[in-house]
């Protein structure tokens, strides 16, 4: 395995960049021999390699001072010696804001004949502090790649790992110390200018977005205003223009339909679906014209319609590339990187985007986790309207009770799942743009082509879904997996026997099951263990169906055994300890 050596002098960033090329995966091993302890880790190159990083000791030259710098040598004589020939690299991580001090080493490892990369670290503090180098010069000097890079953000990575396939070995220089000095004094006159400035405006909005300390106040804030401006299109969007166009245009086409069919019947039932009091109702009906095309046109795609929007402003602004970079630690350790924030915040809206959305990850393993993990514990935008109108009457404490739930139990399965499922996951490399004025020209495209990929994928599933679902319940297999079930659902959850009918309703749509709770009386207690189970269980019927669509058979099945136990489990024990 090849291996790619770190190597810079003390506090030049190389702890941070380590991690963003390795993620959480990572070995602490002393050097035989001694106590000195360095780091190592894995991660994926582009085509698929994988490689060994190991981040030696920081050291400002090769003629050793202390163990430390011995040890930094020791590790590059054995690069030199044996890695030779399975092309081993070192990557020498230089602190833009002080050229000087650190081109010392820089010449230094050249006179090994390594092959070698050079990255400019904390590009950005000397952009800010008004330092400019020029890299095109600096990098014909000294004969080999330089790359500018930011290690708390990413910036410059992707570039950087694509140089690594084309390093070669510098041609040999032999100085004295003082003949060294006196060249890298020649050649910061050359690359380098300093002029005063201060800090732009949008240079202190990207700090202030990108730290964890200020970003993650900045993100819950964005993702609050986001998820109320996306509440507000899509409630709009239901009451004025989908719902009036069902209301006075698709109803009473349909009740002719119902009238032909007889207004009962097997076929009644299964295109037009049960009749409320002489009436339509689109979300208890269940029949195929009716349920089938309502939820996935009225109940689904306004709130993916103001998703995507909003997604698209946040996207082409700059901030959701940043935002990924400041949950890429987090997320690591659940098995996904930043990016899988994209689907996470989709589902919040609807599953099935969000499970859509994982095509944006890069392994299967990847979206296999964020697909678990979106079904378990991201609920949908009409499951939380519903949780929160049959809990939020009893106070906010039921309704964090639930929340609660959910997001730990996410971190918790998250964490099981990335270490028993084999593979890792690739590490995050990301170009963040600056931030710019979002063009409305192509956040119109992309909502454009992404709403035509909802009605493609999603509208067609969810009718075959409700029209197989509807034949199994008018053949009464439902009520006999309803009898079958119900010691479970009273023995380890504590509900009634009648919470059945309502859990098993939950395969179809979530948030009517939810509904159904009310009539049954139940405690708050009962409530929030109903509500938690009918979070985290088997996902509604347009998610699984989209889930076989992503995963395949096999892998949908081993996502549903997952949500089954852990649904099971949750609610048992919040029923047994509460």
């Amino acid at each position: 395995m090849r291996k790619i050596l770190l190597m810079g002098n003390p506090n030049v960033g190389k702890s941070v960049f380590f991690t963003r090329l390795t993620g959480t995966q990572v070995m602490t091993s002393n050097y035989p021999g001694t106590t000195v302890e360095y780091i190592r880790g894995f991660m994926l190159l582009p085509d698929g390699e994988k490689v060994e990083i190991i981040d030696v000791p920081g050291t400002y030259t090769l003629e050793p001072t202390c163990k430390a710098e011995d040890v930094a040598c020791e590790m590059l004589k054995e690069s030199v010696v044996e890695g030779l020939k399975r092309g081993d690299v070192v990557v020498n991580v230089v602190d833009a804001t002080n050229l000087e001090r650190n081109l010392n080493l820089t010449l230094e490892l050249m006179e090994k004949g390594v092959p070698m990369v050079v990255a400019l670290n904390l590009w950005d503090e000397a952009r800010h502090n008004g330092i400019n180098i020029d890299l095109e010069k600096l990098s014909e000097w000294l004969g080999i790649p330089v790359v500018p890079t930011v290690g708390v953000t990413g910036e410059g990575f992707a570039r950087l790992i694509a140089k690594l396939y084309s390093a070669r070995a510098p041609k040999a220089r032999k100085h004295s110390k003082e003949q060294r000095w006196k060249e890298i004094g020649e050649l910061i006159g050359m690359v380098q200018t300093i002029e005063h400035r201060h800090h732009t405006f949008l240079e202190w909005l990207q700090d202030l977005t990108i730290h964890p300390k200020t970003g993650i106040p900045v993100a819950v804030i964005v993702g609050y205003l986001s998820f109320k401006v996306i509440r507000f299109i899509g409630e709009g969007l239901i009451a004025y223009v989908f719902d009036p166009l069902f209301e006075f245009i698709y109803t009473p086409m349909i009740m002719q339909a119902s009238n032909w069919l007889g207004s009962t019947g097997f076929w009644h039932d299964i295109l037009v679906g049960k009749l409320i009091g002489g009436q339509i109702d689109y979300v208890q009906a269940f029949g195929v014209l009716t349920t089938g095309l309502y939820v996935p046109l009225a109940m689904v795609l306004p709130y993916v319609i103001s998703f995507y929007l909003i997604l698209g402003l946040l996207e082409d602004s700059g901030y959701l590339p940043r935002l990924a970079v400041l949950m890429d630690n987090l997320l690591h350790r659940v098995g996904l990187h930043g990016f899988a924030i994209v689907p996470t915040i989709l589902g919040f809206g609807c599953n099935v985007p969000g499970i859509l959305a994982t095509r944006i990850l890069e392994s299967k393993r990847e979206r296999f986790i964020a697909c678990t993990l979106i079904s378990i514990g991201v609920p949908c935008a009409a499951l939380q309207a519903m949780i929160i109108g049959v809990l939020g009457r009893h106070g906010t404490l039921p309704v964090l009770a639930v929340y609660g739930s959910l997001a730990v139990t996410w971190l918790v399965l998250g964490l099981v799942l990335n270490r028993t499922l084999p593979g890792f996951s690739p590490e995050l490399l990301l170009e963040i743009p600056p931030y710019r004025m979002p063009p409305l020209k192509t956040v119109w495209k992309k909502l454009w082509w992404r709403i035509k990929g909802f009605l493609r994928e999603a509208v067609p599933i969810v009718l075959a879904g409700v029209f197989v679902v509807n034949i199994l319940y008018v053949l009464g297999l439902f009520e006999a997996l309803a009898n079958f079930t119900a010691p479970v659902i009273t023995g380890l959850l504590g509900l009634p026997k009648e919470a059945v009918t309502s859990i098993i309703i939950g395969f179809l749509r979530k948030d009517v099951a939810v509904g159904m709770l009310v009539p049954l009386g139940l405690s708050v207690k009962q409530l929030v263990v109903a509500c938690i189970v009918l979070s985290m269980f088997f996902p509604c019927i347009a998610t699984f169906i989209v889930l076989i669509k992503e995963l395949g058979w096999k892998d949908m099945l081993k996502s549903t055994a997952i949500m089954v136990v852990t649904a099971l489990t949750v609610g048992s024990l919040i029923n047994f300890l509460f």
